[in-house]
């Protein structure tokens, strides 16, 4: 466990490798989970800012969600969450030509449409994040899911990519650069190149 001011960051975000590879996994991340993706609480405003600039990407069967549903849902176990199609994609899901799930609020984004990227829970994935009930320690841990996030895996080993690197626009997004410089210099600590 590597300590950051109140931050616990979990010895596999500096030791493992992963990254991304959608042509595998398809954005399985997207479709597949107990629930949809957590939302801290300023993101329920992010979503209502920029609800009406990513309406335009989603598909109709998404749009009737959101109508019955509303922009985000209350979850016992997760908090505050996006609201997802037959417990199963998120509403905020679209497809492209070759079958991949990406974030609607993300490709808004790209088009320079809005300037709030996604969801941090989503930015971060596999990466996730939980801060303790009876104090401000936060805990940061690598938790990808064993059948489709393996391709990522083993992307990441092939090109050697440690899990905090691959993160860094995220985690930085999350935490500062303050801490992601601390994080860095403690992994090259741990992890000396040769």
């Amino acid at each position: 466990m590597i300590a950051i001011e109140n931050i616990l960051v979990s010895d596999e975000i500096v030791k493992a490798q992963f990254v991304c590879d959608l042509s595998k996994c398809k954005g399985a991340c997207c479709v597949d989970g107990d629930a949809g993706a957590p939302l801290e609480k300023e993101e329920l405003d992010k979503i209502n800012e920029v609800f009406d600039k990513v309406l335009p990407y989603l598909a109709p069967e998404s749009i009737k969600e959101l109508e019955r549903q509303g922009r985000y849902v209350y979850d016992k176990e997760f908090g505050w969450v996006t609201p997802t199609i037959n417990s199963k994609i998120c509403v905020y899901g679209i497809k492209d030509a070759a079958g991949i799930v990406k974030c609607g609020i993300e490709q808004a984004y790209l088009d320079g449409k809005i300037k709030w990227k996604k969801p941090i829970s989503c930015h971060l994935f596999p990466v996730i994040t939980k801060k303790s009930k009876h104090s401000d320690t936060v805990y940061v841990n690598y938790e990808p899911r064993e059948d489709s996030c393996k391709p990522g895996c083993i992307f990441g080993k092939k090109l050697k990519v440690p899990v905090y690197v691959f993160l860094k626009e995220s985690l930085v997004r999350k935490f500062g650069q303050k801490f992601y410089d601390a994080l860095e210099a403690t992994a090259n600590h741990l992890t000396p190149t040769p």
